[in-house]
């Protein structure tokens, strides 16, 4: 009997999954907004519905009899597939483990309770809360949205003047209107480490160089692989992501640590997702450099 893969998103970054399921023989089934799914055109079948509505989701692959869930290259769906996994006794995350690796600062609160080297930080929900953080971080500050992927809503603030508008932007980007305010790494190094988990066992499988536009918004524009990093800045950002892969309780699936390194050779985690990196890093790139198939990995 087929087996039925669901699939959380259907946008252009999801069709690579959608496209490997086929060729795996896999049946797929595709939930997202119906604005940019072009994935409907490819999946077996599409359900127009918001990817955060867990629970509408959740009746949907209980009647479609799903085998298993997921998503690539997506923060917003990681507490989804979670909840979806959980209910239907299928591979996964914990819920608590896709609540604290889907929101910056829960995040940044698990990986500072193991030591993870982590920027300072503060979460803001308000100007008012923005103000009184200030005196506890030192500018540049760098702030984002607690629960957006990518470059979305971030901005490099070199001193208070533009406080208002960059936090006003980054509330807007934000699904739970929070945003996080961190101290910036100066003249920092910025590379990602591409992780697959099974069972709790965390296999490193690319570590990726990184070009931006820089200050202030910080999009990326490239990806290198494999890093010419020295040996022994790779062996701390390996440790530096095990140990944030057990403090997220990261188990199973692919993750996403996304790294600096300042000009004094220390390496500080930025953050940490629980899926495949973006801009096709681990749907191509990572096979392209390593021979590795990410994707069937994921779905396997």
């Amino acid at each position: 009997m087929t087996k039925t893969l669901a699939i959380i998103g259907a946008s252009y970054l999801q069709l690579p999954l959608v496209l490997k399921a086929r060729e795996l023989g896999l049946r797929s089934v595709c939930f997202a907004w119906e604005e940019g799914a072009i994935c409907k055109e490819h999946a077996d079948k599409f359900y127009p519905v918001s990817v955060i509505d867990k629970e509408r989701i959740c009746e949907l692959c209980a009647e479609e009899q799903i085998d298993g869930v997921c998503s690539i290259a997506s923060d917003i769906v990681v507490p989804t597939i979670a909840y979806v996994a959980h209910r239907l006794g299928l591979p996964g995350n914990s819920e608590h483990s896709a609540h604290i690796s889907s929101n910056k600062y829960a995040m940044r609160q698990a990986l500072s309770s193991v030591g993870a080297n982590c920027p300072r930080y503060a979460r803001v929900r308000s100007l008012d809360e923005a103000k009184l953080a200030l005196p506890q971080l030192r500018f540049p500050l760098i702030i984002k949205p607690s629960d957006r992927s990518g470059s979305l809503g971030v901005e490099k603030l070199e001193d208070s003047s533009r406080l208002a508008a960059a936090l006003q932007l980054a509330l807007d980007s934000s699904f739970c209107k929070e945003a996080l305010l961190e101290e910036f790494i100066e003249q920092a190094r910025e590379i990602s480490i591409e992780s697959i988990s099974y069972a709790d066992e965390h296999y490193i499988l690319a570590i990726t160089d990184k070009v931006t536009s820089g200050a202030p918004h910080f999009v990326e524009l490239a990806h290198h692989q494999p890093s010419d990093l020295p040996k022994p800045l790779i062996a701390e950002a390996i440790r530096q992501t095990r140990l944030s892969l057990q403090a997220l309780d990261i188990r199973n699936g692919a993750s996403h640590c996304e790294l600096m390194i300042d000009p004094n050779a220390q390496v500080y985690i930025t953050e940490i997702g629980a899926r495949m990196g973006g801009d096709f890093i681990g749907s191509d790139l990572v096979q392209l450099s390593t021979g590795y198939d990410f994707l069937k990995g994921v779905i396997d």
